[in-house]
């Protein structure tokens, strides 16, 4: 019953991820907005949900994960509601940027369930590699259901779509996801680190997302990327001193936190990218429509799934590493082989192929990354850890898809022809295999080759520092 219950969870959160994508120009024509504005349907949610990740892993700890969880379903729910019957952009924009608090309490919270419900060992990877399927199946389909959804049923249905799965959630929760034992002390909440880091991690996605409208060269886009990494400093100099940190920094002395942190970051980076560029070659290059383009990734979710089950079997019997390398180069590969699309090229002949390449790879990654970046862990920062690695995760995307989206457009240049936009997409993918290379340079030379060693041991916290009834 857990397991079904954050499956559906992370489902839901994945599926909104990429649903909304294909039904941009029908909210502009139904809203009314303003071209520049439209954007921020997609950036208010990466903004919102990116930097209150680690705040809502750390609440998991202190507060429960199972309240945290029903509390982030039942934001993200609401706001769902909210934005299906928006009348105006800006109604619909807040409501994105509530959908992304509750994802950021409810992530976390699925992940953190699942590392202290079963004992870390082949029980634990099989229920990770079940969470990291289904959370990349969901973003998958999110293509396929948004192209429907939007030519046939309008495009509100594509966040009225999340309310039958949040309630299906909700049920499984409260029904089989045990109440958190109340703990007899509780720390008080780093609430200078949680200003810090939501501040910092917040302005370096606003001023990364801003640069399709604004560009790497522009002062307000250095402005807001020079006091995010301010902030982000100061975030780490405060959490060095304080006794209850929102992150502990002693967590990264893991070689199997840190290598899964910084492997999770450039894997993401590449799969975004892949999704975002394979997306527009099949639409403005081949001319295929939304619902064609959705179903056209049922390939790759296809064979993502089975690379999830593959490497679910491998890390059972050996490490995440055994995984991890071999997929982020089969990965790579694919992607290389996607970097020969042909603006006179098809679906069979440029696209079918390099999927499957590329999603059983994927799927090696995926499943074994959360066991790596759980590894050694202790359950009382559990929700610490799932913070830290989505925030990992958000972050690889944001700031890859950004970064690689600016070289596309740059070789594009001003033509908008199928030949010159093929060439752009066609060198975007060619980077992102470089960044599955970069992520498996990383498994091979951080990680260990044994489960052996564990996150470094957290401090007794003084008890002048601790409100009456809280556990050391």
């Amino acid at each position: 019953m857990v397991l079904a219950a954050v499956a559906v969870a992370q489902f839901a959160v994945a599926l909104d991820l990429s649903v909304v994508n294909v039904a941009l120009p029908a909210m502009r024509t139904a809203l009314g907005f303003a071209p520049l504005d439209l954007s921020w349907v997609v950036h208010v949610y990466a903004l919102t949900l990116g930097g209150f990740l680690l705040l809502g892993g750390r609440a998991c700890d202190l507060y429960g994960r199972r309240r945290l969880f029903v509390l982030g379903l039942a934001v993200f729910g609401l706001c769902s509601l909210a934005g299906g019957l928006a009348q105006a952009p800006w109604q619909l924009i807040a409501a994105r940027a509530g959908q992304g608090l509750g994802a950021a309490a409810a992530t976390p919270a699925t992940l953190a369930t699942l590392t202290t419900s079963f004992t870390e060992g082949p029980q634990r990877v099989r229920a990770l590699g079940v969470w990291s399927g289904v959370n990349a199946a969901g973003g998958a389909l999110g293509v396929l259901a948004g192209g429907l959804l939007t030519q046939y049923a309008g495009w509100r249905w594509v966040m009225l779509i999340n309310l039958p799965i949040v309630v299906v959630a909700l049920a499984l929760v409260l029904a089989g996801v045990p109440a958190d034992a109340r703990p007899a002390r509780r720390e008080r909440l780093d609430v200078l680190g949680a200003v810090l880091a939501t501040g910092g991690v917040g302005l370096l996605v606003l001023g990364v997302v801003r640069t399709d409208a604004q560009g790497w060269g522009s002062p307000a886009t250095w402005a807001m990327l020079v006091a995010a990494t301010a902030l982000l400093g100061a975030f780490v100099v405060a959490e060095s001193r304080a006794p209850a940190p929102l992150l502990r920094l002693g967590l990264l002395r893991s070689r199997w936190v840190a290598g899964a942190n910084v492997l999770v970051f450039f894997s993401t980076a590449g799969q975004f990218a892949a999704f975002y560029f394979v997306s527009l070659y099949m639409q403005q290059v081949l001319g295929m429509g939304p619902a064609a383009t959705g179903a056209a990734f049922l390939p790759f979710s296809a064979s993502l799934v089975a690379g999830s089950l593959v490497a679910t079997r491998v890390t059972s019997a050996r490490t995440p590493r055994a995984s991890l390398v071999p997929g982020a180069l089969l990965a790579a590969a694919g992607l290389a082989w996607f970097a020969f699309i042909s603006p006179d090229g098809g679906f069979l002949t440029d696209v079918l192929g390099p999927c499957i390449v590329t999603g059983v790879g994927v799927g090696l990654v995926i499943a074994p990354i959360v066991a790596a970046a759980t590894t050694g862990v202790a359950p009382g920062e559990a929700g610490m850890a799932s913070g830290l690695m989505n925030s990992s995760r958000q972050l690889g995307g944001c700031i890859g898809l950004a970064v690689l989206a600016t070289l596309a457009t740059h070789r594009t240049g001003t033509a908008a022809n199928p030949a010159s936009l093929n060439d752009g997409y066609a060198l975007g993918l060619a980077i992102a295999a470089t960044l599955f290379v970069i992520a498996a340079v990383v498994a091979i030379g951080v990680l260990p080759r044994h489960r052996t060693e564990t996150a470094a041991p957290r401090p007794a916290v003084p008890a002048e520092n601790r409100l009456e009834g809280t556990p050391s």
